[in-house]
């Protein structure tokens, strides 16, 4: 049995009339009086949760009122020095924070989970730690457990902060890890855009002085450093490098980044090292004193011992 085929549609089909009926037209009013609802009540919800955060929660970025000026921060690690080196050194401080009225935040190495990095890396809660326990402090100054403070006259936020101060000091268009390395601080930088002040020694840049401008970006600076896939690398001299590294890598780091002379902030007691010692420079580092033994270092400091009467005179 055959089936007919089924008719062919006409080559000219009539021309296009539109719907009579009204029921599209009621749908698409219904629909955009949902849509227009829908949006208002999201604004609404919008604006209450907005306006609830706005009274209970604390501003998003407190600046520091300056006081204390400064903080000195010093980690000592307690296995390898005797107390009465340590408590030398607590004294050099405490002296000078207290000739400037700044502050002092003393911890030990062990006061940190390192997740068993180096303990040269509890530098960086630290100076994180001492942020959040002083607030208003306008700059942090880290300072290495085998340095001394040698001239009580100077201050920080003078003699190295200060924008103007800064403009002479900084060393611009300069390998960041000498002698050759193609990154180099900028040369456009100005005293007023620099957070982050250290200086070179021989080797490259050294972490064992350096300032940070209290603030946001010091947060995202020293959480960036510490994070733990450098502290896992097992850099050859662990947060060190992990500084040059990010400093080459990260332009937003390098941007605010002043490289100054070694003997305003960092001057070595040993040319070996750096840039050795000179009467009136700010503060003297034992260079390497730590590695020939427990005794080494606080006999080493009998050297610069003169710091105690340079209290006394000032």
């Amino acid at each position: 049995m055959h089936f007919a085929y089924p008719p062919r549609k006409s080559s000219n089909p009539p021309p296009f009339r539109p719907r009579t009926s009204a029921l599209p037209t009621i749908r698409g009013k219904r629909l955009k009086t949902i849509v227009l609802t829908g949006l208002a009540f999201l604004t609404l919800l919008w604006l209450f949760q907005r306006g609830g955060r706005s009274r209970h929660a604390p501003p998003a970025y407190h600046k520091p009122s300056g006081n204390p000026p400064v903080v000195i921060v010093t980690v000592f690690n307690e296995g390898k020095y005797g107390k009465g080196y340590m408590d030398m050194v607590k004294e050099n401080r405490l002296k000078y924070a207290e000739k400037h009225g700044y502050g002092t935040f003393f911890v030990k190495s062990s006061d940190y989970d390192l997740h068993g990095a180096p303990v040269s890396w509890a530098t960086l809660p630290a100076v994180r730690h001492a942020m959040t326990k002083f607030p208003d402090a306008s700059y942090i100054w880290y300072l290495d457990q085998n340095a001394f403070i040698m001239n009580p006259l100077l201050k920080i936020e003078e003699h190295v902060m200060k924008p103007s101060r800064l403009e002479e000091l900084m060393i611009k268009d300069h390998p960041v890890v000498p002698p050759d390395s193609i990154i180099k601080t900028f040369s456009h930088l100005k005293g007023h855009d620099v957070d982050f002040v250290l200086t070179q020694d021989k080797d490259g840049l050294s972490s064992s002085s350096f300032v940070v401008k209290n603030g946001e970006w010091a947060k995202f600076f020293l959480e960036t450093w510490f994070d733990p896939i450098y502290r896992t690398y097992n850099f050859q001299k662990a947060e060190q490098h992990a500084l040059e590294h990010i400093v080459q890598w990260h332009p937003t780091i390098l941007a605010k980044l002043a490289l100054v002379p070694q003997r305003i902030l960092n001057s070595y007691s040993k040319e070996k090292g750096g840039q050795e010692y000179k009467e009136g420079d700010l503060a003297v580092r034992l260079y390497a004193c730590g590695e020939a033994g427990e005794d080494t270092c606080e006999t080493e400091s009998q050297r610069f011992a003169q710091w105690k009467a340079a209290y006394q005179d000032s």
